[in-house]
């Protein structure tokens, strides 16, 4: 309760970017269009409510602990909004621990590197890889694959997308090592703080799983989302 008090203003920010803005998205793209947007505001919304949230509070078990609650909350209201039965609940839950254990991590980073101020870099951050998960959900193949694996945001999409749409965890292996391997970095770093050198650990270990990601990419999404697409529609239907 203490550090909600004290960052009133970055609670706020983490609630509205996180869970606020994602729900009206769902909501508002319907039944037809939640398939195709879903994976990319659920990863939106982790990424803002895990980073801004660890930040804010200076715990990282405070930014993960909502982030999960907060993407449970959203895949349900994703059901809500007209997809249909999860292909994959088990290959959904487990992207969401591991993308809200990526954003957490880094936003854990920031409060302890930059203090009171961490909130605002992780809000700068949010904003970033936010805009290129909007560019690649509405115009894809405007940016280029290699940036794209640079990204956790996209990774944690496409995990997200392969367990809603694809064929589950093992087509999603690359994104989710990735994602679990930059968490365990960046803790690191932060629990060395104010050390230096374990910096170059981070960045050799996201770069590393990068290049793993480009070189194993996951498929786009499968047959799965058709079925899922017309169960979710056919459900809006019956409720009018």
């Amino acid at each position: 309760m203490n550090e909600i008090a004290k960052n009133r203003p970055a609670w706020a920010v983490a609630l509205l970017a996180g869970v606020a803005m994602p729900a009206a998205a769902l909501l508002l793209v319907g039944p037809a269009g939640v398939a195709g947007v879903g994976a990319p505001v659920l990863a939106a919304g982790l990424m803002a409510i895990g980073m801004i949230g660890a930040a804010a509070a200076g715990r990282f078990w405070t930014g993960y602990g909502i982030a999960v609650l907060a993407g449970l909350g959203l895949v349900l209201l994703l059901r809500s909004a007209g997809f249909g039965p999860l292909p994959h609940p088990f290959s959904t839950g487990l992207a969401v621990l591991m993308a809200s254990l990526s954003f957490a991590a880094r936003g854990f980073l920031f409060s302890r590197a930059l203090g009171a101020r961490g909130w605002l870099m992780a809000l700068f951050v949010v904003a970033g890889e936010a805009a290129t998960l909007v560019a690649t959900a509405t115009l894809p193949g405007v940016l280029p694959a290699w940036l794209l694996a640079l990204l956790p945001a996209q990774w944690a999409s496409m995990a997200l997308n392969t367990a809603l749409l694809g064929t589950g965890t093992r087509a999603a292996a690359s994104a989710l090592y990735a994602l679990a391997g930059t968490a365990a970095a960046t803790l690191l770093v932060a629990r060395l703080l104010p050390r230096k050198w374990p910096y170059a650990i981070m960045f050799i270990t996201w770069l590393a799983l990068s290049a793993l990601v480009m070189h194993r990419p996951v498929p786009p999404a499968g047959g799965a989302a058709p079925a899922a697409i017309g169960l979710g529609a056919e459900q809006a239907g019956d409720r009018k």
